[in-house]
């Protein structure tokens, strides 16, 4: 997969947001690439942002993104994709296919900070990032346990002293 991310601007506005991803739901359904788009919750500076994500996330698409050349360019670049598999090359066929590959191709990526209440409204407020994600929670390691484990990891090193090896554990 490829990694993408936004890089936030002075300009960079709901808008902007769209167009990006609709790059990417373009680049996944039609090109068939998988992408991983990373967010953190910085960027995050309007809470649009992951009112588009939460719609993406439960139905595949965000309503009123595309305009008519969008769903023309979606026309022409998923139907040979229809014909290659044998689907009946109408419009409400090529638009579950173009839908079904991006839920395939793009991957959502939401790092957010558990400490506050942001993180437990937002879940409250767009159901699909709890119905639609799957949640990893990232504890802090213990100092014992970090120097543990690199430890066990750099004690075949051949050739290396033990004080260098306690240096990089």
């Amino acid at each position: 997969m490829e990694y993408r991310s936004i890089e936030i601007t002075k300009n960079f506005d709901t808008n902007a947001f769209k167009d990006v991803v609709k790059g990417y739901m373009m680049e996944s359904g039609i090109g068939g690439t998988g992408i991983s788009f990373v967010m953190t919750d910085t960027q995050i500076i309007n809470e649009s942002f992951i009112e588009n994500l939460n719609n993406l996330l439960n139905t595949g698409e965000i309503p009123n993104l595309m305009a008519p050349e969008d769903h023309d360019a979606i026309q022409n670049g998923v139907r040979p994709i229809a014909t290659q598999k044998k689907i009946v090359e109408t419009t409400d066929n090529i638009n579950s296919l173009f839908t079904a590959r991006v839920r395939e191709n793009l991957h959502i990526c939401l790092c957010m900070s558990p400490v506050g209440d942001t993180l437990r409204i937002r879940c409250r407020q767009f159901p699909s990032l709890v119905n639609c994600c799957t949640l990893d929670w990232f504890s802090r390691w213990p100092e014992e346990a970090l120097l543990f484990v690199s430890r066990e990891f750099l004690k075949d090193l051949p050739d290396v002293d033990e004080e260098v090896r306690e240096g990089l554990a």
